[in-house]
């Protein structure tokens, strides 16, 4: 056939390859009508090949051929169902000589295809079998073809065999090679989408084999070229269909002089070809190329199941992945942090060369990734161009001006949003391809250049794909989206999970900030109660007013000591320590307390809860049980059982007959359900006339022995009001002092009691920063420095008077020491509120004026 136009590189793409009107010469053809009754058409080597005289068109099969050999072809032709798969008959004689032939109807037409029989050709069924065993083990894809590749080699017997694999973009890439020793190598090359043609790869998918036997471009014309409408004989599902004159001059280029491809496909679409090269004129016997037809087709089907179980590996492979994320989540409060520390797994979850992460204005990376100042106009495209969902750009210099400048660590990008605003996004990057390729072959090979120029070469057709791909990144496939959107569920969902967490946590903080300020109410209305009846309570006959007030301070200090055991019951502490705070207020003369139990220690949890359970109960017994006259007794009594819990007793006797409530208040309520509540444990409170008769019962988790403990809070250099050594009148009578005091009426108070103890000169501040200018012209003796000052702290004075090398003592209504610096460690603390013996022993132990204890 003469094309209606020369056929070069400009125009290849719209070569009509399946109706070049020539077959390759080493077999023939006959067309005859649909039923293979006449004979229309014939290639022009057929008289000669079958032994024909005469001319052949226009005469019945039968009268060509003969009639057994038309018998068998038209026995094959009942038999095809699908023209791409013609029917088969080997060793057919015709006119004395073996023929295997190849029948399909198309488009009306019968073609029959004679190719000479080998002298020797194995079964193709036995060399089938022997194929697909070999593969049928293989556990990858990547096994699978390298093993394929060597296979077809082996059985078929030519010098190259590749798997050629057709990319996202339309270029091929070299994934297998088996070839001759003295061969360079293409593995690992990519070639450009135009080395094959589009009409080359819609024939590839209607016929899966291509034997082209030699490259030379001999062809034997068909006669005639057109019928007598002026229709060409379409070969699509032909064998011998003869070869694109500019496919056969890269074979020769490359030095090929045979060729046979098996097409892969793979989802119903061409996924590469099984490519055989041969440096020498050859013919596969049709017997082994159906074999290798038969193996093609079952490569594909084993290629397709490993590509779907690889998929469901990775599916749960990434799902194992953002599990690992949403534990190591679960411990943070911070979800950002939890993400950021497990980029590497999460990287690891697709083919990718960096990712980062932009969370909460901050932006961490892992591998390689764009510049930071880079991350604005990335988030800005990822907002615009995802809308919501996954985006991804495997060209950003396309999408971003001057992403060219960081192709080599990110040509590629894919963001996944984490955020229902357009805020937060994880990105994905790949670098530029050709950056991590190179040339496999031999770098000093010469390659022959034909008419149509040095384009038909390996190497240049490589080096016009890398052209064609320049600053581009490996297309993300379709897996790739899927896996990202698979992440994008999981950190949604653990950023909405934590979410949750924390507003439960908010709740619960709103609920428990309630509820202690319904305890404080009610613990300072009690105190206020307690002082009340202290107060008013009648001095005994004969008792000086003096000693009156001595008792009565006595008393109140007891409760702020008490109280000031709660405060500092974070850290837990014995329950001794806390039973005896709590009931030092109520002990006299005319009472009996008696305490005693086990070295027991409270966790913080316990220790705060018994402190207000037996705040209660203590109170309670002072308003109107065992303590509240004279002559009254109470026994609390505590013990390790022997699971580990802790026992405590409370009995009352000796007081006034006792009633149960007459409404639940809610003193009542925190005894009776605290315990239960918070602790697990069981709180039985039982309203008998002799007397209160209380069981506590507190688990073992909670418990533990308090052996090498120090009571919570409580360090060396605090100074306790209870035990307060009294010091002389005159101790302080020579002394300057220094009072750092934000509090007007305690100020006074302190300003009084220095004084009546002989202070000759005391200076008081409200702030540090009036206290320091005072330092400016004044240097006391010694100072009494209140750590908090409500709007800053003392501390700045304390380490001005340390550079004075002027004593010091702090003073604080806190229950630690939190806010004293380290460099202050030993420095005296005396608790709020003041007691006088405890502060002027403290000030005349640091003046040097008294023996330290």
């Amino acid at each position: 056939m003469t094309y209606p136009h020369t056929v070069d590189l400009t125009n290849c793409d719209r070569e009509p390859i399946h109706i070049p009107g020539s077959i390759q010469p080493h077999g023939c053809l006959l067309a005859c009508d649909a039923a293979a009754g006449i004979v229309l058409r014939r290639s022009e080597n057929a008289g000669e090949m079958l032994g024909l005289e005469g001319e052949i068109l226009g005469r019945p099969l039968e009268d060509a051929i003969g009639p057994e050999a038309a018998h068998v072809v038209r026995n094959a032709l009942a038999a095809v169902a699908d023209a791409a798969r013609p029917a088969l008959a080997f060793d057919v004689a015709v006119n004395g000589r073996n023929f295997d032939v190849a029948v399909h109807r198309f488009k009306g037409a019968t073609i029959a295809e004679f190719e000479p029989a080998a002298a020797e050709s194995r079964q193709p069924l036995e060399l089938s079998r022997i194929l697909i065993g070999r593969i049928r083990d293989a556990r990858s894809p990547e096994a699978l073809v390298v093993s394929a590749s060597r296979l077809v080699r082996a059985i078929t017997g030519y010098d190259r065999v590749m798997i050629y694999h057709l990319e996202a973009d339309g270029s091929g890439r070299v994934v297998a090679e088996s070839k001759r020793s003295d061969l360079e190598s293409f593995y690992g090359q990519y070639f450009p989408a135009g080395d094959i043609p589009q009409q080359a790869r819609m024939l590839y998918l209607r016929n899966t084999i291509r034997v082209i036997s030699d490259a030379s471009g001999a062809r034997s014309p068909l006669v005639p070229v057109l019928d007598a409408s002026g229709e060409p004989l379409d070969l699509s599902f032909a064998h011998l269909r003869s070869v694109s004159p500019i496919h056969c001059e890269y074979l020769r280029n490359m030095g090929v002089a045979a060729s046979m491809s098996i097409s892969i496909i793979v989802g119903g679409e061409l996924w590469g070809l099984i490519a055989c090269h041969h440096y020498s004129p050859r013919v596969l016997p049709m017997p082994e190329r159906v074999a290798a037809e038969m193996f093609g087709e079952f490569f594909s089907l084993t290629l397709d199941a490993l590509k779907h179980r690889r998929k469901l590996n990775s599916a749960s492979d990434a799902r194992r992945a953002l599990d690992g994320v949403l534990r190591l989540a679960s411990h943070h409060q911070d979800v950002g942090a939890a993400v950021r520390e497990s980029l590497s797994a999460i990287g690891g979850l697709l083919p990718c060369d960096g990712v980062g992460l932009w969370m909460n204005g901050v932006w961490t990376v892992e591998g390689a990734a764009p510049p930071r100042d880079v991350v604005a106009r990335l988030v800005a495209l990822a907002s615009e161009g995802g809308e919501g969902a996954v985006y991804a750009s495997h060209c950003l210099a396309q999408v971003i001006p001057g992403a060219e400048d960081f192709s080599s660590q990110a040509a590629g990008a894919m963001a996944v949003p984490l955020s229902q605003r357009p805020r937060d996004y994880l990105f994905f990057f790949r670098k530029e391809l050709v950056q991590t390729l190179d040339w496999a072959g031999n770098p000093d090979k010469i390659y022959s250049t034909g008419p149509l120029g040095d384009r038909l070469t390996p190497r240049k057709s490589f080096a016009i794909w890398k052209e064609t791909v320049r600053l581009q990144a490996r297309p993300w496939s379709e897996t790739d989206r899927e896996t990202a959107e698979a992440a994008r569920s999981a950190l949604v969902e653990i950023a909405l999970r934590h979410s949750e967490l924390l507003q439960d946590e908010r709740n619960k903080a709103d609920v428990r900030q309630r509820m202690l300020n319904e305890e404080l109410n009610h613990r300072v209305k009690n105190i206020l109660a307690i002082i009340k009846s202290l107060v008013a309570r009648p001095a005994a006959e004969g008792q000086e007013l003096a000693d009156y007030v001595t008792s009565l301070k006595g008393r109140i200090q007891a409760l702020a000591f008490a109280h000031d055991q709660v405060a500092r019951g974070d850290g837990g502490g014995r329950l001794s320590a806390l039973v005896s705070a709590e009931l030092s207020p109520y002990r006299e003369p005319t009472a009996e307390i008696v305490c005693e139990g086990d070295d027991i220690w409270l966790d913080a949890r316990a220790f705060s809860v018994m402190a207000l359970v037996l705040h209660e109960l203590s109170t309670n017994a002072a308003k109107y049980g065992a303590l509240s006259r004279g002559g009254g007794r109470l026994e609390v009594t505590w013990r390790r059982t022997e699971t580990g819990d802790c026992e405590i007793l409370w009995r009352e006797s000796g007081g006034p007959s006792v009633a149960p409530p007459k409404r639940e208040g809610f003193g009542t309520v925190l005894v009776d359900r605290s315990i239960p509540y918070d602790l697990g444990g069981e709180s039985d409170v039982r309203y008998l006339a002799e007397g209160v008769r209380a069981r506590l019962l507190l688990p073992s988790r909670h418990v533990s022995s308090g052996e090498g403990r120090s009571t919570a809070g409580e360090t060396s250099t605090y100074t306790r009001h209870a035990s307060a050594p009294k010091t002389g009148e005159g101790a302080l009578s020579d002394l300057k002092v220094m009072l750092v005091e934000d509090q007007l009426l305690i100020a006074m108070n302190v300003e009084e009691l220095l004084t009546q103890r002989g202070v000759p000169f005391l200076s008081t501040s409200g702030s540090a920063d009036e206290a320091l200018r005072k330092l400016e012209l004044f240097r006391p003796d010694v100072a009494v420095l209140d750590v908090n000052l409500g709007a800053g702290t003392s501390i700045p004075v304390a380490e001005a008077l340390a550079r004075l090398g002027v004593p010091f003592i702090f003073a604080t209504g806190y229950g630690d020491r939190s806010m004293i610096p380290a460099a202050f460690a030993s420095v005296t603390v005396v608790r709020k509120p003041y007691d006088a013996d405890s502060l002027i022993a403290a000030l005349a132990r640091a003046a040097g004026r008294a023996p330290a204890e």
